[in-house]
């Protein structure tokens, strides 16, 4: 028997996953990498006012960390990042845990995987986890005269508690999820804030901030048994979400009915309401919750702005009609770049086959967790991950067991390397691609969905076929082979 060494890149949902999963199965020879100050992916990068979940918190967490006591119905970025924080702790990650190493190459030859460090270090490994997620890189738009901005600026992926947004203009450029719950946030105590879209979203009222009872965390604590079966119960609804996703039925119609209500009933004002309603239909994005935001928007110190920004001045933006809005700090709330993955790493397979190249149209992988010619390397919530309808820690779990699997055979001397073949990556992406025809997020809007290739960068399948899919290997589907060529 072996004892496969590990290296699994980024302490994110993904990584988390990874680490518990593995250490559950028997493994405890890895070391997981985060180029960060601390654990929690997202939740760590993101700090913005107004940051919460738009996931309700029974769900938002790991089925093997159950936690009762969630102070509201959707957790804020600061809870859930302590939630993150605890479960490390809880299952003796933290020896494991490497902080403020971000990975520069990693490259596959004949004794295993190279993995190097931004400041030298080297560490070989038998397997390679990409568990670096998908929001992790932010996009700040190419605006003439950004430079010369002589007031705050920040984005929200990289808040900065020390920027003074009380009694200041504001100016908060992006129309997603972020910018709405920072707009909400910094609206009351602005002098002005001005939001600047280029094109609007379907907001859906929803009781955000709710409080949970205490009553109920308490129940829940004393029936753990009643709380996995709210967790299973949940899980099983979201079958709904994916109805709505993926198939044109009455559910999705009663859905977008709902969205044209929320907006019909809370802004009033013809001309705001005009400006705010999308050309494309409800659920095409990824679709935004609020309770909070059209009031906001609507408040006599805020104000929409639709006009394309022209240039940044010393001062202020100017927009393509002429009109220069005189500001103290600028937000981008303009999100990630959502498809780099475990880009811009020097990651390199068989025969020194680069990322760049293997993803040369675009990210692809199959079933979410291998690429041909990588060797021995597997991706956690990889290409396709993202759900719209199925909770992201189950995603990572499904496939860590499925993982765990490869890594119990290499230690059985089964194999020394195992590689999907392109065929079956053709052929999963294939299915995959017909399977996108009559979802909501292929009916005409244009969303950080998309990658460069105009694909879609999503799971169109429900929660029973990713769990088919991820239970067991198909070895029809892989290569695998010891050292010396034999199979």
């Amino acid at each position: 028997m072996r004892d496969p060494k590990i290296v699994i890149i980024g302490a994110g949902v993904a990584g988390i996953t990874a680490g518990v999963i593995f250490k559950q199965a028997g493994f405890e020879n890895f070391v997981i990498l985060e180029k960060g100050s601390d654990v929690g992916g997202v939740w760590h990068w993101n700090r913005y006012p107004g940051l919460t979940c738009d996931v309700p918190s029974q769900i938002y967490q790991f089925g093997f960390a159950p936690k009762p006591d969630w102070s509201q119905i959707w957790a804020t970025g600061g809870e859930i990042q302590r939630y993150h924080r605890d479960v490390v702790e809880q299952f003796g990650l933290t020896k494991h845990l490497t902080l403020n190493s971000e990975v520069t190459d990693a490259v596959h030859g004949t004794d295993g995987w190279t993995v190097t460090l931004a400041g030298g270090r080297e560490i070989r490994a038998d397997f390679l986890i990409a568990a670096t997620g998908v929001l992790h890189h932010p996009f700040t738009p190419d605006i003439p005269g950004a430079d010369r901005f002589t007031g705050a600026v920040v984005h929200t992926a990289r808040w900065d508690d020390a920027i003074e947004t009380v009694g200041k203009r504001i100016a908060v450029i992006g129309s997603g999820s972020t910018g709405v719950q920072v707009v909400s946030a910094l609206q009351p105590q602005a002098a002005k804030l001005t939001q600047f879209t280029r094109t609007p979203q379907w907001v859906l009222w929803a009781p955000m901030g709710l409080p949970q009872p205490r009553l109920f965390a308490k129940l829940l604590a004393a029936a753990p048994a009643a709380h996995r079966q709210l967790y299973a119960m949940l899980l099983w609804g979201s079958g709904i979400l994916a109805d709505i996703a993926l198939k044109p039925t009455w559910r999705r119609r009663a859905a977008q009915r709902l969205a044209r209500w929320s907006l019909t009933t809370q802004v009033r004002d013809r001309q705001l309401r005009a400006a705010l309603t999308p050309d494309y239909e409800p659920f095409c994005k990824r679709q935004v919750l609020s309770g909070t935001y059209h009031r906001a928007i609507g408040a006599g110190n805020a104000a929409l702005v639709t006009e394309a920004i022209s240039e940044i001045t010393e001062t202020g933006i100017r927009t393509a009609d002429g009109t220069h809005h005189d500001l103290d700090v600028i937000v981008y709330a303009t999100g990630f770049h959502p498809h780099n993955y475990m880009r811009p790493m020097n990651l390199r397979g068989r025969d020194g086959l680069s990322i760049d190249d293997a993803w040369a149209k675009g990210p692809r992988a199959y079933r979410m967790t291998a690429i041909p010619g990588f060797p021995n390397l597997f991706t956690v919530l990889g290409p396709n991950s993202p759900t719209g309808s199925i909770s992201l820690q189950y995603s990572a779990e499904l496939t860590a067991r499925y993982i765990t699997q490869w890594l119990k055979r290499f230690r059985d001397n089964e194999f020394d390397t195992v590689e999907v073949t392109e065929e079956a990556t053709v052929r999963f992406n294939d299915a995959v691609a017909e399977a996108m025809g009559p979802t909501v997020w292929n009916t005409g809007c244009n969303s950080w969905y998309f990658t460069d290739e105009n694909t879609i960068d999503l799971w169109p399948f429900d929660r029973t076929t990713m769990t088919t899919l991820l239970t067991e290997p198909d070895d029809r589907d892989y290569l695998i082979a010891h050292q010396d060529g034999t199979l």
